[in-house]
């Protein structure tokens, strides 16, 4: 078997299936498995599996096992040469597989592979490439100095901008959302490390394999989507919590620094600082929505739904004359998977993230649209299974 799909799920019910939906397309012309791990979630997410995906090979904890565990309980039931740590709250495209594999097939020394990772709306999720968080990377990184000096060699480091988004090459640390490397490195290594407190297990994964003479690659030809706010609040719990992160990576791989505590410190304290100041943005209704289906009766539902009138579009091509049409207004559009690819959608919301449009995707065969407008959002679901006929 080629590969093995891992994704650890919690509480994220309706992600869980869009994801899922999504690496069935991008798996269908190679030898490949998915394994979902559900940490006790307290929504219908185990029951939705056993529903819809009873095919799949999945374990439902009866207890929360932590990031680093759920994933490496996927891992052992894994087949595949290769294994892919996904997020539940991601969508792939179709080829997303199929390059990733030609792509670790190139590299001798290939360790992790992560990939371009895209918010809701588009936006370029910069934690797609990282480097080592030594005590002056992580201070620059909480402290948002590696904003204010983006092409600085001193300040950059965090978000490896050495390479630039559209730029593959060797960096240190992947995202735990996306990892593409061999089951055998990852079982040599000893997979995540289970002590790990949050926000640190791919950190030290990706170091860990750098120890043992490997290279770890950003590969920017494939773009994924990660909603990202559904597991992200930035918050100052948050900041602390990074704060013991890094502690732990650093206590674990390097001598204990005092440095590092008060750097940290010092982070968090402007990290505060600069949240008090900051003004919540509440989100507008679009004054339009565009339905991009071949599917009338959809049009129609969507309308009874959604008290608005829609408009519908049968091609993707056409969504460029529509944003011409409505230049200068808010517009969200809505997108039937059932008729057109992953990768299109993905594309979509590259091509037009700085046009002020929402977007959300319906999975196929499924009776809700899903999307997130910015990287912080938690995200937003429009059901329509109750106006269904039966």
């Amino acid at each position: 078997m080629q590969l093995s799909v891992i994704i650890l799920n919690y509480n994220v019910s309706h992600f869980l299936q869009t994801c899922i939906k999504s690496v069935q397309r991008a798996i269908s012309a190679i030898e490949a498995e998915i394994i979902v791990v559900d940490n006790a979630s307290s929504d219908d997410s185990v029951e939705m599996m056993h529903a819809v995906f009873p095919e799949i090979t999945f374990i439902a904890n009866k207890e929360n096992a932590g990031f680093p565990k759920g994933n490496n309980m996927g891992v052992d039931l894994a087949r595949g040469k290769y294994i892919c740590i996904l997020n539940p709250d991601t969508i792939v495209g179709e080829h997303t597989f199929t390059h990733m594999i030609a792509f670790a097939g190139s590299k001798k020394q290939a360790g992790i592979i992560g990939c371009k990772m895209i918010d809701g709306s588009g936006h370029f999720l910069p934690e797609s490439k990282r480097s080592v968080p030594t005590p002056w990377v992580a201070f620059t990184k909480v402290t948002g100095l590696y904003k204010i000096f983006p092409h600085s060699g001193a300040f950059n480091r965090y978000y490896a901008q050495h390479l630039k988004e559209n730029e593959s090459g060797k960096v240190d640390i992947l995202a735990g959302a996306f990892m593409f490397m061999e089951r055998e490195l990852y079982i040599k290594v000893g997979g995540f490390d289970e002590q790990c407190f949050m926000y640190s297990d791919d950190i030290d994964l990706s170091y860990t394999v750098l120890k043992q003479q490997k290279e770890n690659f950003y590969f920017s030809d494939v773009s994924i989507i990660h909603f990202k706010g559904e597991s992200t609040l930035k918050d100052n719990t948050y900041m602390r919590r990074f704060k013991d992160a890094m502690h732990f990576f650093y206590s674990k791989h390097f001598s204990a620094s005092f440095l590092f505590n008060m750097m940290m410190e010092a982070g968090i304290l402007l990290f505060a600082f600069k949240k008090k100041t900051e003004k919540g943005i509440k989100k507008k209704k679009p004054q339009h929505y565009v339905l991009v289906s071949q599917n009338q009766e959809l049009e129609i539902i969507l309308e009874k739904k959604l008290l608005i009138k829609l408009e519908r579009i049968n091609f993707v091509r056409d969504v460029a004359q529509i944003l011409e049409k409505y230049r200068n207004q808010s517009v969200e559009i809505l997108y039937d998977a059932d008729h057109y690819s992953y990768e299109e959608y993905i594309n979509l919301l590259e091509t037009y993230q700085n046009n002020g449009i929402s977007f959300k995707i319906k999975p196929h065969n499924a009776s809700f649209f899903i999307g997130s407008d910015d990287k912080n959002g938690r995200g937003e679901i429009i059901n329509f299974s109750t106006l269904i006929k039966k």
